[in-house]
């Protein structure tokens, strides 16, 4: 279990660019921007804090939903590309040698990169993106203190929203996580057989698929097969009645929180956990497993390691 948890701190320090120091960056740009603009005068602080007074639960949400929505596509992307280059990237260092004279199988090796892709490298990224909320709620109820409109009721409003937003962030993070498992370990277990080429043959394996299957047996074109449905099915993100019916509420709202309830993250989250197709969610952990092994076996096995 120590050489299983060596192997993930390994892929952390190897990958800490993209994965802690780059959004740190991000992270200090944005706060520096927030205070530069209020500071410069480019952002009038009174006209700041009277609109959150207006309509403070909908900005803080929606803000903080935006923020979110911002970092989950930072971590979509930046998984996708470490998948694509992480398993290659014991070949690419000439570090196959040293792994290979450890007491470690190439099975253990392969399912640390995996694991560390699911759990500490997302766990990073989003621990910034609450700090992101954080600041963000920070700067707004300071420009309220300002303004003379800030209140204990009002501090407990946020803090509030805060948790409810950030239950629903993390519900999500774990679900979309296993919902997409399957497609991590298999642009890793491309990436460990060829190397970076990985990434366009990623993008265009499913294309390819549906186009055999319109070859072979019929059909109007290649986007109109079963296994076309399929990927559709299995690529689409998971979604909920509730949210959508909340942001559509709270988009048509004109002043205040007039006919627009609170959000509640504990419905919400629970919606999203309902909403998984977990027979889906199972044959993709056993499908995710058996990609790795297959690409361990190979690893282990061919000459050109």
């Amino acid at each position: 279990m120590k050489a299983f948890t060596a192997l993930m701190h390994r892929e952390f320090i190897e990958h800490k660019g993209a994965f802690f120091l780059g959004p740190m960056l991000l992270l200090g740009v944005l706060f520096g921007l927030t205070i530069l603009a209020f500071t410069v005068g480019r952002v009038d602080v009174h006209l700041s804090g009277a609109l959150f007074t207006v309509a403070p639960l909908i900005i803080y949400e929606m803000g903080f939903f935006g923020l979110g929505f911002a970092w989950s596509l930072y971590l979509a992307v930046t998984l996708f590309f470490y998948c694509a280059d992480g398993f290659a990237a014991d070949k690419r260092n000439n570090a196959m040698l040293f792994w290979k004279s450890m007491p470690v199988t190439d099975f253990k090796i392969l399912l640390s990169k995996l694991t560390a892709a699911v759990t500490i490298l997302p766990g990073v990224v989003f621990g910034l993106a609450l700090l992101s909320g954080v600041l963000l709620f920070g700067v707004a109820f300071a420009t309220m203190s300002i303004n003379g409109t800030a209140s204990v009721g009002t501090l407990g409003a946020i803090v509030g929203i805060y948790g409810n937003v950030a239950l629903t962030l993390f519900t999500a993070l774990i679900a979309a996580l296993l919902w997409y498992l399957p497609v991590m370990a298999l642009v890793g277990a491309i990436a460990a057989a060829i190397g970076r080429w990985a990434i366009p043959i990623a993008l265009l394996l499913p294309t390819l698929i549906s186009t055999l299957e319109w070859v072979t047996l019929g059909g109007l074109h290649p986007f109109a097969t079963n296994t076309w449905r399929f990927l559709q099915y299995r690529l689409a993100v998971p979604q909920t009645d509730y949210v959508d019916t909340w942001f559509a509420a709270a988009e048509t709202a004109t002043s205040g929180r007039l006919g627009v309830p609170r959000f509640d993250g504990v419905v919400a989250s629970g919606e999203v956990l309902a909403s998984l197709d977990w027979t889906q969610i199972g044959i993709g952990i056993v499908f995710a497993l058996a990609a790795i092994y297959l690409a361990s076996e190979y690893r282990r096995r061919v000459n050109d390691n």
